[in-house]
């Protein structure tokens, strides 16, 4: 992505956040997801100098939207996953917060990168991946996984019923010395199945093995299960709230 590049991503709930946060000026809130700072920007208004915003993202790309987005001492920016807020927060000198919010999924400016491979539309190497040098991207997962692994992913994470075929052709061009590495060979495997995906079937279907396998590789639902049931009671004040929104 061009250096000089600018978000594109607009929140689709910003009144809905801001209501069902209950801000007010003094408040220690924690950005899980932070993103562009679409919401955060919001919110810091709201919070005052007295107030304190933590912001934590995976991708630094989007951090680095988020820090040309926000300023002041009492907005502080970290690179990491939610699940590590409690060791964020001890590397600012705190221990719990009042509000946390969480935006699961990803945004339009990662859908939009060219270089990363999370959207059809855009096009580039199957990566994926949150943070570009973390774990595997989804072509060294599609080359390493069984058939039956990705028949897996593609039912639980996409709930896709063309999961056994699809995954079926994936191998097929694998083993066939083909190669499954950029979004427009996961695009051809997908057709081979589903035909036209310029229909709203063959569409839905990218849609659905696309999201599948973001999912898989960026560990989602087990990120979000164990910031539930772990670490959000560790790190939210008694009576504090917190906001989750999903698309999936």
């Amino acid at each position: 992505m061009p250096a000089d590049s600018r978000p594109v991503h607009i929140p689709v709930m910003p009144r809905e956040v801001l209501q069902w946060l209950q801000l007010s000026p003094g408040l220690t809130v924690l950005d899980g997801t932070v993103g562009a700072a679409g919401h955060s920007s919001l919110i810091l208004k709201v919070l005052g100098p007295a107030g304190r915003l933590i912001g934590v993202d995976r991708d630094p790309m989007m951090l680095n939207f988020a820090a040309a987005k926000l300023s002041g001492d009492n907005c502080l920016l970290s690179r990491g996953s939610y699940l590590e807020s409690a060791e964020i927060l001890r590397s600012h000198g705190l221990e719990k917060v009042d509000r946390v919010l969480l935006d699961l999924g990803l945004s339009s400016d990662q859908l939009a990168d060219r270089d990363r491979g999370f959207g059809f539309d855009a096009g580039g190497r199957l990566d994926m991946r949150f943070h570009p040098l973390e774990g595997r991207s989804a072509a060294q997962f599609l080359q390493q996984s069984t058939q039956a692994e990705l028949q897996e992913v593609l039912e639980t994470w996409g709930e896709e019923p063309a999961a056994r075929r699809i995954a079926a052709e994936v191998h097929r061009r694998l083993q066939t010395g083909g190669a499954v590495e950029t979004a427009a060979d996961l695009q051809s495997c997908v057709a081979a199945v589903c035909g036209d995906l310029r229909s709203n079937g063959g569409r839905s279907a990218l849609t659905r093995v696309f999201q599948a396998l973001r999912i898989r590789v960026n560990e989602e639902l087990e990120h979000a299960d164990r910031m539930l049931t772990q670490v959000l009671p560790q790190i939210l004040n008694r009576d504090g709230i917190a906001v989750v929104i999903s698309f999936h």
